[in-house]
């Protein structure tokens, strides 16, 4: 990172804070790094424009077994559904 990042207070529960402290250990690094990795993901995937759908489309019908098209279905009536309020 070239540009001086700015502080920003953070609350942690403890047991996210060991686990966090475990990551940045095992990858010999800083905590900071391996929040700030993983919080620049998050922004990343939640500003992808990504559905629902698109993110759980390859799960769909992955079950073997019943109406191979009833989950497609039932995903398409629920997202329908929610665009609908």
């Amino acid at each position: 990172m070239n540009v001086m990042a700015s502080p920003i207070t953070l609350r942690l529960d403890p047991v996210i804070r060991r686990r966090v402290a475990l990551t940045a250990r095992r990858r010999r690094t800083t905590t900071s790094v391996v929040l700030r990795e993983a919080i620049t993901k998050w922004v990343e995937k939640e500003d992808s424009g990504e559905t629902l759908y698109d993110r759980v489309a390859d799960l769909i019908g992955s079950v073997h077994g019943g109406d191979p098209g009833r989950s497609t279905r039932k995903l398409s009536a629920v997202l329908k559904a929610r665009r609908a309020k």
